[in-house]
């Protein structure tokens, strides 16, 4: 039997919330082992003052197995 674990990580990219979702999971898989799948619980984005993108952010669950 397995047991599995959920994190939650937040992560941004100046390029898109696809980059930001690679970015939290390479950073986490260099702590993290077995990582499964994960979830994108949020996304945000941070705007300049004519309303144009400058920044994605997502917040991610990330599932593990531990045992």
């Amino acid at each position: 039997m397995s047991v599995a674990k959920i994190i939650e990580v937040n992560a941004a990219s100046k390029t898109s919330m696809e980059d930001a979702v690679k970015v939290g999971l390479k950073k986490t898989s260099e702590t993290v082992k077995n990582i499964k799948g994960a979830w994108v619980n949020e996304i945000k984005v941070v705007t300049d003052d004519g309303g144009n993108v400058t920044e994605w952010r997502v917040n991610l669950r990330i599932s593990f197995v531990v045992a």
